[in-house]
């Protein structure tokens, strides 16, 4: 990533949407660099917690909290799980939820993460570092399971001839480096008349596998759903289509929009009540100024809606 790194994006929008005031609490249940937390604890007297899987980013975290004298408190989690976080702390509902999603700017700049195909480090990719790497895909997941990965989580066309290189190559030397795999891309893959390096789609795809980034969206959706009160807002950041389209979809069923099943808890009159409030019809983007100040923010889209007082919606009646 280009710009300055540490610049959350959206940033006067996503405060704008979730107007702090004093006393109010709120999570940042993406805090990486703490640009949302910060704003908000400066934006008035209000409480916010902040919470990621990253370790690096909740160490960060806790050296900033000791400038707001106990209005941020930095749990260690994921934010599909924020509301058994908060709830150990005896908190069981907030005004607001902020959520940037994917990686952040921290993890792409480090070599040593693994994520970026620009400079040469570990294949890792873990935000939690621990669990299976990206290394640990590529070099055991059989071949049609490759595929799929690449094809459904980073919409390769060349998905099939991809991981048959991926394959054969891995039988000579495993992939230990984001440069080799990176090479191998750059062999298989044309370049796009849009000037974007081959190896974009495929580290976006195993980034997401080893992080079930698509399924921690949705948790961390449902997570908000049933911690926010009534009039509570939740903002949500995302930077590709794979994690809009998830935000899009929740909203529209939860905001009455979508289909209507009947697993779902109904209402008096048979429907569904709708547990949120679509704030945004369509996303907001950026502006022009934002994006040239920091080239990151071109591709976000933010999405605001706000609870309404029916209960959070639940499956087969567990939790949703």
């Amino acid at each position: 990533m280009t710009g300055a790194p540490h610049i959350p994006v959206l940033l006067k929008e996503v405060i704008a949407a979730l107007a702090p005031r004093d006393e109010a609490l709120f999570v940042d249940g993406t805090f990486g660099a703490g640009g949302y937390s910060r704003a908000l604890l400066d934006a008035a007297g209000c409480r916010v917690f902040a919470v990621d899987r990253d370790p690096a980013a909740v160490a960060r975290g806790k050296e900033l909290a000791k400038g707001y004298d106990g209005r941020l408190v930095v749990l260690a989690g994921r934010f599909g799980e924020m509301d058994i976080l908060l709830g150990a702390q005896g908190v069981t509902a907030v005004d607001g939820v902020a959520l940037d999603l994917g990686v952040s700017s921290m993890q792409i700049d480090d070599p040593e993460r693994g994520f970026s195909f620009q400079k040469d480090g570990p294949l890792d990719m873990r935000m939690e570092s621990q669990g299976m790497s990206a290394a640990d895909m590529v070099n055991a997941l059989p071949e049609a399971e490759l595929a799929d990965i690449l094809w459904r989580y980073g919409e390769e066309r060349h998905s099939r001839r991809l991981a048959r290189a991926i394959v054969a190559d891995r039988k000579q030397q495993p992939f230990t480096t984001t440069k080799q795999l990176a090479d191998l891309v750059r062999r298989v893959v044309p370049r796009s008349k849009d000037g974007i390096d081959p190896a974009t789609r495929t580290f976006q795809a195993l980034r997401i596998a080893v992080n079930d980034e698509l399924g921690e969206v949705n948790r961390g959706l449902a997570a908000a759903e049933r911690l926010l009160a009534p009039g509570g807002r939740l903002a949500v950041v995302s930077f590709h289509s794979l994690e809009d389209r998830v935000v899009k979809e929740f909203l529209k069923e939860r905001s009455g929009g979508g289909a209507r099943p009947s697993r779902h808890l109904p209402a008096a009159d048979g429907t569904t009540a709708a547990s949120f409030r679509l704030v945004t019809r369509k996303p907001v983007p950026p502006g022009t100024d934002e994006v040239a100040a920091n080239p990151r923010a071109r591709s976000a889209r933010l999405r605001i809606a706000e609870r309404t007082p029916a209960p959070a919606w639940t499956i087969d009646g567990g939790r949703a």
